[in-house]
């Protein structure tokens, strides 16, 4: 259901598992990486969560947004649907960027992760298997630790 705005601007649906929200994003992401920090474990269930960040402008929720579900404050927050329990996206930075969450995508979005972050505090029975940096916080943080 990929499709474009005026400005060719290539946009991507995504949904929840019981399709309530729906939203739109500009494939125009401008990073995308793997976390690993314990907080981002608990909330997906899982080894880590694959995101990619956008500027909040640039994201849309088309769809139920009376069924969003968040967790935390305006400018800094988890929205999950509050009927199915998936995880959507994150408002970070002050407000000013969503983190999307990579699995509700429907289409493939350009950007691909490019590294591991809070590799500090992965999961101990989790192995790390392909040959993306790894940083033990953020990227911001350090240089990679396996390089």
């Amino acid at each position: 259901m990929t499709n474009t705005t005026n400005q060719n601007v290539r946009m991507l649906a995504g949904r929840c598992f019981c399709g309530a929200v729906h939203y739109v994003v500009a494939d125009a992401f401008r990073y995308a990486a793997n976390c690993h920090c314990a907080d981002c474990r608990r909330t997906t269930g899982s080894a880590f969560k694959p995101f990619a960040g956008i500027e909040r402008e640039k994201f849309t929720v088309t769809e139920g947004t009376d069924h969003l579900q968040t967790f935390g404050e305006e400018n800094a927050h988890d929205a999950r649907c509050r009927k199915c329990g998936s995880f959507l996206y994150s408002v970070v930075r002050d407000g000013a960027y969503v983190h999307v969450t990579l699995g509700p995508l429907a289409d493939e979005p350009t950007i691909r992760p490019s590294e591991h972050i809070f590799v500090g505090s992965k999961a101990p029975w989790f192995t790390i298997a392909d040959d993306l940096p790894q940083y033990r916080a953020h990227v911001a943080d350090g240089p990679p630790i396996n390089r």
